[in-house]
């Protein structure tokens, strides 16, 4: 090999510290040095890339950035351990290295077409140029000449600048993949990709020699090279995740605001994948989902590295949230990525252990969650009836924001838990808690009739506004209750509601008792219409009662009083009081029953739906019942009926 000049051997001895003179041969030099120190395997070199002028791109490499090159590492490069000249054509190797990086950070522009005027550029040249592919193919047709015949005798100087070129050559090409988010390199970085394809035919075909036949860098194995090197690059920049992301400042937790830059990282570099690198490889590559492949493994290592760490239930929700719902549905089914990812070849972001804890965890924080909001909003409604404190009026109706305090909350942790943990059985267990919920409800409020307080008649209006809307949630077959429990809380629902209409109606009653003595006398048949107009307007006055009631209350509530009036008309009539002794009588009789059920049912036909269907009904069941075709023998059976 060609001996070193005197300035070359100066920057060999100034790169790797080996102490003598320019004057010493690099042989003695390296034996020199052999026995004073032990040589590392890898050579730091600081500022081997220039900040880009016109790079916009954080991938650039600023002039303090320490690039690690490992020439042993190096696929295709062997040495024999322990041999000097080795170690010696290792120094020499290095100096030139280090030469040619010093012109490549001089010029790092895209790779420049020579003219048909132009020089054919050399080697040397085209790394200058950053032509990979050009300077790759001048490689090949050097290995050529050298090996293609066992006849030609190889030059021992010969083999031995190849060897280097080539390793200048592996260098160069680190440095463009690790450039691949530059701008400005992209078509640097297709040269290089044409260079890849070639040494991978190359390995391909020298792997039919036998190995002591092949040049010693083959195989190269360059796309192994470049898959392992943008492992390390997508590695490095999750490591390195954009903490200028302002969004991030919002969250509450570092390790929330750590999660967010991660994940918005893989959705960012991956948009620039398809939008930029995806047009510089291959197909055969399959660039897109490699680079998925790897953003995901990444993420998924700090995740587990969260997961395994002592987390809080607000951050295992977080992470819960990204891996079900952000993860998938926002960042690999983005519009832009999904017909170039496939999603469902990636497996999961955490492995089930990990995923099972998490799970766990949060949905205990979700059931103590929910025990709690039910328990304060009870005390908190509890209180209102004990300190008799009147409900507020909104819109005309008595109204208590217990029943909206509750169900939202509710709601919305079953709503999550079904998302993210996709168990009905669990949705069904926090919805479980309903139930001893009511019944406690049902006793509160039974202690609240007995005590009577002032307010109660506006308190119960209220309360009737929440039974019914805790029961149009419960009733609803989109909330996943189990049968048990629905019916369970329907059936308690129930019960409150009746609690309620019966100290509305059981006073009601009471008040018109009176009048309802006078159904069916002498009195009601000779002046029919005075009593039962008397007992119209007392219901009147009971109903305008209720207009501070909300509607659907009033309704069943007004429904209820109908139909009780109208059985206690019926009920006198069956006690027989009034002898009708001949058929006229009787016809008149039926013809103020069709007269009174009328009236009353005009009383409640402006609130209730169903009061003129209830007429038609009365008035034929009492039709049937005058024509006396039933004959009830004694006073008891008269009572019973």
């Amino acid at each position: 090999m060609m001996s070193f000049s005197k300035a070359r051997k100066e920057d060999v001895c100034q790169i790797t510290g080996i102490e003598g003179t320019a004057d010493e041969e690099p042989k003695e030099q390296c034996q020199k040095e052999k026995n004073k120190m032990k040589k590392p395997n890898t050579l730091k070199i600081k500022s081997l890339i220039k900040h880009r002028k016109n790079s916009k791109s954080e991938a650039a490499l600023t002039s303090e950035t320490l690039l690690e090159v490992d020439l042993d590492a190096i696929e295709g490069i062997a040495y024999s351990p322990g041999d000097p000249q080795v170690e010696c054509q290792k120094q020499k190797n290095i100096g030139k290295i280090s030469a040619k990086i010093k012109k490549w950070q001089r010029n790092s522009k895209s790779p420049e077409t020579p003219t048909d005027n132009a020089v054919e550029l050399d080697f040397n040249g085209n790394l200058e140029q950053n032509r990979l592919a050009e300077a790759q193919q001048q490689l090949l047709e050097a290995e050529e000449c050298l090996f293609s015949s066992k006849e030609v005798t190889r030059g021992k100087d010969e083999e031995d600048k190849l060897q280097m070129d080539y390793e200048i050559f592996i260098l160069r090409l680190r440095l463009v993949i690790q450039d691949s988010f530059i701008e400005d390199n992209q078509e640097t970085l297709k040269s290089a990709l044409i260079s890849i394809v070639k040494e991978e035919a190359q390995d391909r075909r020298w792997a039919e020699v036998a190995a002591d036949q092949r040049p010693i860098w083959r195989p190269t194995r360059c796309r192994q090279f470049h898959d392992t090197l943008l492992q390390i690059i997508v590695e490095q920049r999750m490591k390195n995740a954009d903490e200028q992301n302002n969004l991030a400042d919002n969250l509450s937790t570092s390790l929330k605001r750590e999660v967010f830059r991660l994940g918005k990282q893989v959705q960012k570099d991956l948009l620039r994948v398809v939008r930029n690198l995806r047009e510089c490889y291959p197909p055969d590559f399959d660039i897109c989902r490699l680079y998925a492949r790897l953003y995901h493994q990444a993420f998924s290592t700090r995740l587990q590295e969260f997961s395994r760490s002592n987390i809080s239930s607000e951050e295992c929700l977080y992470i819960l949230s990204w891996i079900v719902e952000y993860y998938p549905k926002d960042v690999l089914k983005y519009k832009e990525l999904e017909e170039h990812i496939n999603s469902s070849s990636l497996g999961p972001l955490l492995p089930e252990e990990d995923l099972e804890r998490l799970e766990k965890q949060y949905f205990s924080y979700k059931e103590n969650e929910i025990r709690k909001w039910l328990s304060n909003a009870f005390e908190k409604e509890v209180k209102k009836w004990s300190d008799d404190i009147e409900p507020e009026l909104m819109d005309g109706y008595y109204f208590s924001n217990f029943a909206l305090d509750v169900l939202p909350l509710v709601d919305g942790a079953v709503k999550d838990v079904n998302t993210l943990l996709s168990s009905e059985d669990k949705a069904w267990s926090l919805l479980n808690q309903l139930d001893s919920f009511f019944l406690s409800y049902k006793t509160s409020l039974e202690k609240l009739i007995k005590r009577n307080p002032e307010n109660i008649p506006k308190t119960l209006s209220a309360n009737l506004d929440n039974i019914y809307q805790f029961r149009d949630y419960v009733q609803k077959p989109e909330h996943p209750f189990s049968e048990d429990t629905r019916t369970a809380c329907l059936s308690t629902l129930a019960d409150l509601k009746n609690i309620c209409h019966k100290y509305f109606l059981s006073r009601i009653h009471t008040e018109l008792k009176p009048l309802y003595q006078k159904l069916w006398t002498k009195v009601w048949f000779a002046g029919n219409s005075e009593v039962v107009e008397e007992l119209v307007k007392e219901l009147e006055n009971y109903i305008e009662n209720f207009k501070e009631l909300k509607p659907v209350c009033r309704e069943e509530l007004l429904a209820e009083l109908h139909v009780e009036v109208m059985v206690e008309y019926v009920r006198r009539m069956m006690k027989r009081k009034l002898k009708l002794k001949d058929k006229e009588q009787q016809e008149a009789a039926a013809e103020f029953i069709c007269h009174d059920s009328s009236k009353i049912c005009s009383v409640f036909a402006k609130v209730e739906i169903l009061a003129e269907l209830h007429v038609e009904v009365m008035v034929e069941y009492v039709r049937r019942m005058m024509k006396r075709k039933l004959r009830l023998k004694d006073r008891a059976a008269r009572s019973s009926c």
